[in-house]
């Protein structure tokens, strides 16, 4: 699989090594007044409109797009027909990292995170199967038109 597609597996092994620094990394240093998602969450505080948005909110969304590269790069890895063990991946990186994090310091382990992450590999599978639907319709359609017909099925 990883020699079949050595850029693939090299794009996978660098995007898991950046979530493994992001979540299992130090911390930034979070200077809540100064930062920009600070500031703009307050901004957004300010409007009836917009006041749903808040850190809890865009952290948890943040953790689903983190990990729906993760999901695509899996499926794409394993092949459609193995879509299921790319879910199975997915769901046990995610499982790893946040049992580290409860050894870690100053990393918190937070069972949303599990929902989250699992959630955006999944999603990840999704936008992988429809993205190769048509390359694999196409693949099946060449497949069936080399495979010669039993004698009785022929026609002339």
């Amino acid at each position: 699989m990883f020699l079949r597609h050595p850029l693939l597996s090299l794009g996978t092994l660098l995007y898991l090594g950046f979530v493994g620094y992001i979540t299992l990394g130090p911390q930034p240093l979070d200077d809540r007044a100064n930062s920009f998602l600070w500031r703009a969450l307050t901004v957004f505080g300010r409007h009836d409109s917009t006041q749903w948005i808040t850190y809890d909110r865009v952290e948890f969304g943040a953790n689903i797009a983190m990990f729906v590269p993760i999901g695509l790069f899996f499926l794409l890895l394993f092949g459609r027909r193995l879509w299921w063990l790319a879910v199975i991946f997915g769901i046990g990186l995610t499982l790893g990292i946040e049992f580290i994090q409860l050894f870690l310091p100053n990393r918190v382990s937070d069972p949303r995170d599990l929902i989250a992450n699992s959630s955006g590999a999944f999603i990840g599978v999704i936008v992988g199967l429809v993205l190769t639907a048509g390359k694999a319709r196409r693949i099946r359609r060449a497949k069936a038109q080399q495979r010669p017909r039993p004698a009785s099925v022929r026609t002339f």
